[in-house]
């Protein structure tokens, strides 16, 4: 089945609404190498005035790609080792993004393995470093927009999940309590401690 583009209008959602809705879409990287498709199982909002965002101190010549109009590319190199994808959310202007955690491999899945090397498949995409290794996705593709085919974009799938996940944020230690983190339920891409993704499904 063709891939088709998610419309610009199915991603003007506020932050949180956007990371909910991205569960069960399709992450498409056109690489020199090959296509790789990755289907979206863990997301993260960091809406606007959030403490744990980027964006809270203002637009900065790192995290400027949370000001552009939703379903732009965010990426940036956290701790020097690992970079981190996001999707840009909220009106032009606003900072505020979600964090793309963790994918299921679809299809290209040689040449993930061959970016990544790794004898355990789960470990391919599974956590935010891990996936963008895996699909080759770096500083290049900050500001690329998500919503027109290109090196990097998001697709419809074919169905949507059931059913979605919630919990705290995993990994920060600013403004832990909302439950802003998404996920697919049971699968086992999802990242982070097992307890994190065994709480009961929202609907």
């Amino acid at each position: 089945m063709a891939l088709k583009p998610l419309s610009r209008q199915s991603l003007n959602l506020d932050t949180v609404r956007l990371a909910r809705h991205l569960i069960g879409r399709t992450l498409v990287r056109e690489h020199p190498s090959g296509l790789m498709t990755g289907r979206i199982v863990e997301t993260e909002a960091y809406p606007p005035g959030a403490a744990a965002s980027h964006a809270f101190r203002g637009r900065t010549a790192r995290c400027q790609s949370m000001f552009l109009r939703p379903g732009h590319a965010y990426v940036y190199l956290a701790y020097g080792t690992s970079f981190m994808l996001n999707v840009s959310a909220e009106p032009e202007g606003t900072g505020a993004a979600v964090l793309i955690r963790a994918v299921e491999p679809l299809a290209g899945i040689e040449l993930m393995t061959t970016l990544r090397p790794t004898s355990r498949p789960r470990e391919l995409t599974r956590g935010p470093g891990r996936l963008t290794q895996a699909l080759g996705i770096d500083l290049n593709l900050d500001g690329v927009d998500l919503a027109s085919p290109g090196p990097l974009w998001l697709a419809e799938p074919g169905s949507r999940p059931p059913e979605v996940g919630t919990s705290a944020r995993i990994g920060i230690t600013k403004n832990t309590e909302p439950m802003w983190r998404f996920y697919l339920p049971r699968s086992p891409w999802v990242s982070g401690p097992r307890r994190a993704s065994g709480q009961l499904p929202s609907t």
